[in-house]
């Protein structure tokens, strides 16, 4: 039996400049069947429909984060919050955490940036340990790029003044040489290859958690970026019927060949989790200096560290060519950038000769591009995953490490005008998944507080509202080849919708991360309401 529903009284977005006048719209099995005024409605349709009156509320097709971690957001939850203003206050959280746990249990924090505290320092693996009473802890830096290890966790792991730095990671020691707790890029697996890992019935409940949360924030779509075991246990929620988001699910590209094997096919699943991209990455973290740059890095002779050169990104993407993935390659420095796109560049003309698809490739963080590679990923069809919270959080950083090249750092405007797709995420848990937030960043390049002044950071750089929300809605869709079913308020289209108590076009901009829905509704159907 089909089921109707029928929104009513409401002012429903379909692109720029403002919402419409009060109108009606009329669901059927999830789809958008009519969109008219009131009047336009039968009284057959109206006696026939479960009937939700919008009492003149603003509508927004439902948001999509482009790219978050789902299992690190859900576990950040019940973590350690990191993100504190000095070091002491970490430390005093971490022992808060060791008193309500089981014995021999994990502290596990996140959030932590030794760039925002006073003296701008890493913490040590001694001061950990004081706090921890006996637990072995592991807290992850805002970038996720760097973890924080006690003495009883390096131990638990093996690392000692002997160890060597592992393949595309380091080790970080003291003036004797015995590792001081901090462990950069892929030192940071030596580690958590030992800490329990979070699978089953517990990660699915925590994922549920995890779910209702961005449902609140009008978050109705997600590009997840986390490894095999979320995938299983998304796989669990969406059989029992318990998945409301709609999950492109990314995978890791060193676990190629085991997939390859398996004949997993990008674009097969479900209407709410199917596959996407093979992810790589290309560098590291501005904040550890980590990210891969084409001249160094202020007051310093370092360049970060390239994790993927072209060669690697046009052999990798051939092998998933067989299948159809594409890549979706984690890029933050200039130099990764651009060896990313010089490897793009041989895949475009490989797919040509061969006549293969023209796959949608990503570079995901797009954080600081050189100028004269700005028209490539639009000559290259090459998708731009950005997260426009991360120019606010960073500016002080950047401008610490980058200087006047910060001018092409977060160039959401300078790429959305040389013509890429532009798409926008949240890198959750690095952020927080609260869409607005990013709204608010994009339009006004500020911090919450007003920092820097009213312009804003580089405000050359800044977005209208109109165009940041293409980057939250049709665009995201389009980059999964869905631009025809997803993204917008129109027939034909998934009625995905969020209401909102306020117009945002009328609101100040820098008020704009105060904006949280009242309702959001996944085909048609309320899966929120505040």
């Amino acid at each position: 039996m089909t089921e109707r529903v029928l929104l009513t009284n409401g002012h429903f977005y379909q692109g720029e400049p403002q919402f419409g006048s009060l109108q009606s719209l009329v669901v059927e099995d999830g789809i958008i069947r009519a969109l008219a005024p009131a009047n336009a409605i039968t009284s057959t349709i109206r006696r026939t429909s479960r009937v939700i009156d919008l009492q003149g509320q603003w509508v927004l097709p439902g948001l999509t984060d482009s790219h978050l971690h789902l299992a690190f957001l859900a576990d950040q939850l019940s973590a350690v919050d990191c993100e504190t203003d000095t070091l002491e206050e970490c430390l005093v959280r971490v022992n808060a955490k060791s008193a309500s746990i089981a014995h021999k249990d994990w502290i596990i924090g996140y959030g932590w940036n030794q760039n925002a505290w006073t003296p701008a320092r890493y913490g040590t693996a001694e001061e950990l340990e004081r706090v921890s009473a006996g637990h072995p802890a592991v807290l992850y830096a805002k970038s996720l790029h760097a973890s924080w290890a006690n003495e009883t966790a390096l131990r638990a792991a093996g690392i000692d003044a002997s160890s060597a730095d592992p393949e595309g990671g380091r080790i970080l020691k003291d003036s004797t040489g015995k590792p001081n707790g901090i462990l950069l890029e892929n030192a940071m697996r030596l580690v958590d290859a030992i800490v329990p890992s979070l699978a089953g019935k517990r990660l699915e409940k925590m994922l549920k958690d995890a779910q209702s949360l961005l449902l609140s924030y009008g978050v109705t779509s997600v590009h997840d970026f986390d490894r095999e075991a979320c995938y299983a246990a998304l796989q669990n929620l969406d059989a029992a019927g318990e998945l409301i988001l709609r999950v492109r699910k990314n995978l890791p590209g060193e676990r190629i060949a085991a997939f390859l094997s398996e004949g997993l096919r990008s674009g097969s699943g479900t209407e709410h989790l199917f596959l996407g991209s093979f992810k790589y990455f290309a560098d590291g973290a501005l904040g550890p200096q980590t990210a891969a740059m084409l001249a160094p890095y202020e007051n310093s002779d370092a360049l970060g560290i390239l994790l993927m050169d072209a060669d690697a990104v046009f052999a990798e993407g051939v092998r998933a060519a067989a299948l159809g993935w594409p890549l979706a390659v984690h890029a933050i420095g200039d130099l990764a950038v651009r060896s990313v796109l010089d490897g793009f560049e041989r895949l475009r003309a490989w797919e040509h000769e061969n006549g293969s698809p023209r796959l949608p490739h990503r570079i995901e963080h797009v954080q600081i591009i050189a100028p004269e590679d700005q028209p490539r990923l639009k000559k290259l069809g090459i998708i731009a995953s950005m997260q426009p919270l991360h120019a606010t959080s960073d500016m002080v950083t950047a401008d610490h490490h980058w200087g006047s090249r910060s001018a092409h750092a977060y160039a959401l405007n300078s790429l959305r005008r040389q013509g890429a797709l532009l798409i926008f995420g949240s890198d959750a848990p690095v952020e927080s998944p609260n869409p607005f937030r990013g709204l608010h960043a994009a339009v006004t390049r500020r911090r919450l507080s007003g920092e820097p002044d009213e312009n804003g950071w580089y405000p050359e750089q800044r977005l209208s509202l109109a165009q940041a929300l293409e980057g939250y809605t049709i665009n995201p869709a389009i980059s999964c080849g869905l631009g025809s079913s997803l993204g917008r308020i129109a027939v034909d289209y998934r009625a995905d919708l969020i209401v909102l108590p306020e117009n945002p076009f009328e609101m100040e901009a820098q008020s704009l991360w105060r904006l949280l829905p009242d309702m959001s509704l996944v085909d048609g159907r309320v899966v929120f309401q505040r």
